[in-house]
């Protein structure tokens, strides 16, 4: 009876310790948006906590009406599918190999694979590769580089690796050849790990700005966090052109960045409810066998 109640004990102070940790982690977003919705003189004043005071949507309607802002945002989206496309086709065709014991020298490439984890060229090399590539200053330096992650390699090799071989060697002995085992019984066994991987790749590839503030000089290939990077610490709203156009009514660079942000954000935010099923299960891929 008393072990009883110290887990339930210990599960309230558990559960306590998340809600508060979650609650931290919200707190900037809320205020952000209560920033975005507030009136300027609110906002001017330091009234605004974690409700919007004086609700208006001029800063929305300023961040929509900016074209270079709504370019970004479409550029993003296909960048991110494109990555994301290319990295799951190049994890997925490595990984899958390094699960055959069959593979001479399988142990070696783990080896120069996990390395990699560890140790990196450094950035001016990085930079002069770049050059040399002739990948500079197009969409091509913002995927190919980070197309596969060494990281998640492994995890979707651990995963491949708990299939049972008995049904990779039954649809052998049917005529089975490598390519149709991974197409037909991996891939569609795995789609957890993949659902749960694509993600991982999507969100890093739309929060990533440092790649691009190095490689790209073109606005137009700017993705939307270099956007809103480059607004943030500008410290005003000078990035926005459509502001020189606007009244005495126009929101304030709080408001403005408040709004520029939240509307880079929710966008990805909107990708979780639909591979929410996969995703529960597949963020305990690789703690199976490895």
């Amino acid at each position: 009876m008393n072990s009883a109640a110290n887990t339930k004990i210990v599960d309230v102070i558990i559960m306590i310790i998340i809600g508060i940790t979650s609650l931290l982690c919200l707190v900037p977003m809320i205020h952000l948006l209560a920033l975005s919705f507030s009136s300027n003189g609110a906002i001017m004043a330091g009234k605004i906590t974690l409700f919007p005071i004086g609700f208006n949507l001029t800063a929305f309607k300023a961040v929509f009406l900016h074209s270079a802002m709504i370019r970004s945002l479409i550029f993003t989206i296909f960048l991110v599918a494109l990555f994301t496309a290319i990295a799951m086709f190049m994890t997925v065709i490595a990984a899958y190999p390094l699960t055959k014991p069959s593979l001479k020298g399988r142990n070696f490439f783990l080896i120069v694979i996990v390395l990699t984890m560890f140790f990196s060229g450094g950035l001016i090399p990085d930079y002069l590769l770049m050059r040399e590539l002739h990948l500079l200053d197009s969409i091509w330096v913002l995927v190919l580089p980070g197309s596969i992650s060494a990281f998640y390699l492994i995890i979707l090799k651990s995963f491949f690796s708990s299939i049972p071989l008995e049904l990779e060697e039954s649809s052998r002995m049917d005529g089975a050849g490598h390519f149709r085992i991974l197409w037909s019984i991996i891939l569609p066994l795995s789609l957890p790990s993949i659902a749960t991987l694509s993600l991982f790749y999507a969100v890093g590839r739309w929060n990533g700005f440092q790649d691009a503030l190095i490689y790209i000089t073109s606005p137009n290939l700017y993705p939307i966090q270099l956007k809103l990077y480059a607004l943030v610490i500008s410290g005003q709203a000078n990035d926005m052109s459509i502001m020189e156009a606007q009244n005495a009514g126009a929101p304030v660079p709080q408001s403005l960045k408040a709004a520029s942000i939240m509307f880079g954000t929710v966008p990805i935010l909107l990708v979780y409810p639909f591979i929410q099923r996969y995703f529960i299960s597949g963020v305990m891929i690789g703690a199976v066998k490895g």
